[in-house]
């Protein structure tokens, strides 16, 4: 008897990352793109991949697509709101967003809905962008460096492997933007919560200077050093949302346009964390090395200088104010509701509620001193370049992995000194993860340091390369 063997089923065709936002708004303003299908493609790659990563707390497709068309109209009328108009963006749950659940990944606040938008949210929406949803984020954006996985939202994954942290807390946003979910995210960082996703990601991960940006609409972490920040895959699309954000009045250059030269440019480079901190992995010594490299090939004159204060003084003072205030903050809802926190969050504001004034107190001047020291000396260049998290994005649960990701870092350093700071994608393991460094600038000189990431960005090929969902 013969048999006959059924053709197997093609493989399901997954939508491509979404361009760019830059990219996106050329074609839009050329007529070749519409709002509506770049919309449409963002929620087809929501429904392909996010399955696997989770990013997502909350897809808003009926008002998105709405918004486009709305857009569309406004563009073809040419009532242009400039080249945000048309293109699709998230927030992580802790902004307001009117009409969406603002639940900051607690069971807290289930069932919160807002009545308006936060301030960056409505920048975000009067530049014309169409806001496709919430994403996830650590309990109240906080907690102690570890994933427990009891929190009521799935833990987000990382893209380039989904066994793989994708940064806290602002992890569905580092994730989105990588995947290719949105084309922009809005994230907050309080110690490094817009960087570490960014790093993890391999995404760009922008914090300006403290009290650039307004916070009014987000659920407060840590009062004194909370800063929100975009998540973009481009330096050029980072530029593109400061500006947005920050308003006409504020002193906010204009979108790099990838300068192929930074002649004249002097660039400070700190490389030793001082004691008491691990170092970095030698695969980011290696990206960074090379990435030096690039930078005086583009004619940057670099000098290495030194951290005027260890980083593992800077993240001791800052774990110091930042458990204290967020259990200031979260107070109430420790006392009476403990049990339904998840563990990293009640972990700890329990040590914060233990912290003796004094030394909160002692903290803050610890702060004060390392601003007015990294002042002196940033303001002698035109830039400092250093090291971001010291290790590559760790394993999902393996909490000794987890939290020396988010503790050995130099980037509580300008947490504490409000500098503007900015993450970007370096190269790649031989496994395939992201690297990554940091660049920080003098306070309000954000153009500065995106220019030099747009021209070492223009002078690599990183951006070439996507994760494969």
């Amino acid at each position: 008897m013969s048999q006959t063997t059924a053709a197997a089923a093609p493989s399901p065709v997954v939508p491509d990352h979404p361009p760019t936002a830059a990219a996106a708004a050329r074609e839009i303003a050329a007529g070749r793109l519409s709002p509506v299908d770049l919309v449409e493609a963002c929620l087809r790659r929501i429904e392909a991949v996010d399955g696997a990563i989770h990013s997502f707390v909350y897809v808003d497709a009926e008002r998105a697509l709405a918004a486009a068309r709305h857009a569309e109209a406004e563009i073809a009328a040419g009532r242009s709101r400039g080249p945000l108009h048309g293109i699709p963006f998230a927030a992580k749950d802790n902004y307001d967003a009117a009409g969406l659940p603002t639940c900051g990944g607690s069971r807290l606040m289930a069932g919160t809905v807002a009545e308006r938008d936060a301030t960056l949210v409505a920048a975000m929406k009067n530049a014309g962008a169409i806001l496709l949803g919430k994403l996830s984020t650590w309990e109240y954006s906080t907690g102690n460096g570890g994933e427990y996985f009891d929190l009521p939202i799935p833990t987000t994954r990382n893209p380039w492997d989904t066994q793989r942290f994708a940064g806290g807390s602002s992890t569905g946003a580092g994730a989105a933007v990588a995947a290719g979910t949105t084309v922009i995210a809005l994230g907050s960082d309080t110690t490094g919560s817009v960087r570490l996703p960014a790093s993890a990601c391999g995404v760009v991960g922008l914090r300006p200077t403290h009290g650039l940006l307004d916070k009014a609409g987000m659920i407060a972490n840590c009062y004194s050093m909370d800063v929100p920040g975009p998540l973009a895959w481009t330096v050029e699309d980072a530029a593109l949302v400061l500006r947005a954000l920050a308003g006409p009045s504020a002193t906010v250059a204009p979108a790099p346009t990838r300068p192929a030269s930074l002649s004249g440019l002097r660039i400070g480079v700190i490389l030793d964390p001082g004691p008491g901190m691990a170092g970095p992995d030698a695969a980011l010594v290696t990206a960074f090395t090379e990435g030096l490299t690039v930078l005086e090939e583009l004619g940057a004159e670099l000098f290495e200088i030194s951290l005027p204060v260890p980083a593992a003084e800077c993240f001791l003072a800052a774990s110091v104010i930042g458990s204290s205030e967020s259990a200031a903050i979260h107070e109430a809802e420790l006392r009476e509701r403990p049990q339904d926190m998840g563990f990293a969050l009640r972990d700890k504001l329990m040590r914060g509620a233990m912290t003796r004034a004094s030394d909160y107190l002692a903290a803050q001047r610890v702060r004060r001193m390392v601003a007015d020291a990294l002042d002196r000396t940033i303001r002698t260049y035109d830039a400092v370049v250093t090291f971001g998290a010291f290790h590559v994005a760790p394993r999902l649960g393996v909490e000794p992995e987890m939290t020396a990701f988010t503790a050995d870092t130099m980037l509580t350093p300008f947490s504490l000194s409000g500098h503007p700071s900015l993450v970007q994608c370096n190269g790649f393991t031989g496994s395939g993860l992201p690297l990554h460094w940091q660049i920080v600038g003098r306070r309000f000189a954000e153009a500065d340091i995106l220019k030099i990431a747009a021209a070492y960005e223009a002078a690599t090929t990183w951006r070439l390369r996507r994760p494969t969902l």
